[in-house]
């Protein structure tokens, strides 16, 4: 059974930010990597078509295909673990969250559901679309 990955993506104010930060990333190291403390113990799950749901602003907005988990033994800072992503992002229904720590475990039932290509789900403003979802009227 595939297992999703939901995580607050910090520091990022839109789906256009994670893209240029992560393109530079991927130029600079030639992969895209996010370190984590803790080894998911269902990684076989994960691994198995799993997806990290990014929660940018509040709203789950966009998701990414985990291709792999690696053990980290040079970390100092604690870290044993890092999760390594596809480089495509895919938009997503915005779904709204509450804000946690870590990751968490997102079953597939429960993920929003990818938005066609070049589509933004609506033709209101982000930040309009987004009350109207939070109030369920979108």
């Amino acid at each position: 059974m595939v297992l999703h990955i939901l995580k607050l993506c910090v520091g990022i104010d839109d789906i256009d930010q994670i893209r240029t930060v992560q393109r530079r990333r991927l130029a600079a190291q030639g992969h895209l990597r996010h370190f984590t403390r803790h080894r998911p113990r269902r990684a076989a799950e994960v691994l198995d078509g799993g997806s990290i749901y990014w929660i940018i602003k509040g709203f789950v907005q966009v998701r990414q295909r985990i291709v792999a988990i690696d053990h980290v033994t040079e970390a100092s800072n604690g870290k044993h673990c890092a999760f390594v992503f596809d480089p495509e992002l895919v938009a997503t229904v915005w779904q709204p969250r509450r804000p946690h720590q870590g990751w968490r475990y997102l079953a597939p039932d429960q993920a929003p559901a990818d938005l066609p290509a070049n589509a933004s789900g609506t033709d209101l403003p982000p930040h309009i679309a987004a009350d109207l979802r939070e109030l369920g009227l979108l």
